[in-house]
């Protein structure tokens, strides 16, 4: 059975590091009513994964509710960049054009915050079931669920550093190297993978200084970068100075020293998003260097707990924009065709689908 005119998107707020959350800047439409019968799908996460894979479902005529708490890891961004069509536009109104594409196909969007997410009894026929529970106490019962709640980037704890977090100190050459091409670029080691991001940064400046910060650096990492003029400071960094203006002034070292810098470039700790996620015990994985946490999926995003796919950065840590959306649909596609399964196996059986 469809379920018309309904879509919910579902996301989780974000807490800063001062305290403070992010708040939800989607609001539904005045006529959006969230569903009281179980639906064929709820999406986890409003960015690019989950609008196009809530995109996708819509379009194959399932009922989708997808909620959003209104916080995409690009939201510090002035611009998506390297995604084809749309190179330079704003994080903000590419969300908006996906949350209008999915409403065209009688989608809902709902700002809201997951709490709870967990299976639930099946149905007569034995098929799954899911209960979400939202902060407001509403409780959601779907048959599959694709987890989209993006990632939440861990800088090093480093004075000043912060502030700038998403303009002057930036992680990934691809998502905004061209912006800063040309200028003078620090680079803050946090471990072995910062190695490779100097050598990528090098590629869009002349002038990098590679801050150690006692993480060591081998011989041949060295030479490489004498090769390549990056300049090397083993001298440990207390803070990152601002100009009177807001801007990175530059680097502040334990011999009081300041190394002059516009940008610094830094690679975080990526961590997916799992809260309110406990209850379906999806398996996580570390990965080698502190470089973070993701939720283990296979094929299409599908995960070992059966009835929940997962697609985005919550899984691909390093997926950009594109390559998320890409997942996030290739995923929806396999939810439908499991639901095909599923309806075809009730209807055999001569069991109601619902």
């Amino acid at each position: 059975m469809r379920f018309e005119q309904t879509m919910v998107i579902v996301a989780l707020k974000s807490k800063r590091k001062d305290g403070t959350t992010m708040t939800a800047t989607m609001t539904a439409q005045a006529n959006d009513k969230l569903p009281h019968e179980t639906i064929d799908a709820i999406v986890i996460g409003g960015g690019a994964a989950g609008l196009s894979g809530a995109l996708m479902l819509a379009r194959s005529r399932r009922a989708v509710v997808v909620i959003d708490g209104g916080a995409p890891r690009n939201a510090p961004a002035a611009a998506v960049h390297g995604l084809l069509g749309h190179d330079g536009t704003p994080p903000a109104a590419l969300l908006r054009t996906g949350r209008e594409e999915v409403r065209r196909y009688g989608g809902l969007v709902l700002a809201g915050e997951v709490v709870a997410a967990a299976p639930a009894e099946p149905s007569a026929a034995g098929d799954r079931r899911f209960s979400v529970t939202l902060a407001d106490g509403r409780v959601l019962r779907a048959r599959r669920l694709l987890v989209a709640t993006g990632l939440r980037d861990m800088l090093p704890e480093v004075p000043g550093l912060a502030r700038h977090w998403g303009r002057a100190v930036v992680h990934c050459p691809y998502c905004h190297g061209w912006e800063v091409r040309d200028e003078p670029i620090g680079v803050l080691a946090v471990g072995p993978a910062s190695v490779h991001q100097a050598l990528l940064f090098r590629q869009l400046t002349d002038d990098v200084v590679y801050f150690t910060r006692d993480t060591g650096l081998e011989a041949d990492a060295r030479a490489r970068f004498a090769a390549r003029g990056i300049a090397v400071v083993d001298t440990p960094v207390t803070a990152v100075e601002s100009t009177a203006d807001g801007d990175v002034a530059g680097v502040r070292l334990t011999d009081g020293r300041l190394v002059a810098r516009r940008v610094l470039a830094v690679a975080t700790s990526m961590r997916a998003r799992t809260e309110g996620l406990a209850g379906l015990r999806l398996p996580a994985e570390e990965l080698p260097g502190g470089m973070g946490c993701r939720l283990a999926s296979g094929l299409a995003g599908q995960t070992e707990v059966p009835g929940v796919w997962v697609a985005g950065n919550a899984t691909d840590l390093f997926a950009q924009v594109g390559a998320a959306a890409a997942a996030g649909a290739v995923a929806g596609a396999h939810i439908n065709a499991d639901l095909v399964a599923a309806d075809t196996d009730e209807a055999v059986t001569g069991c109601q689908v619902h």
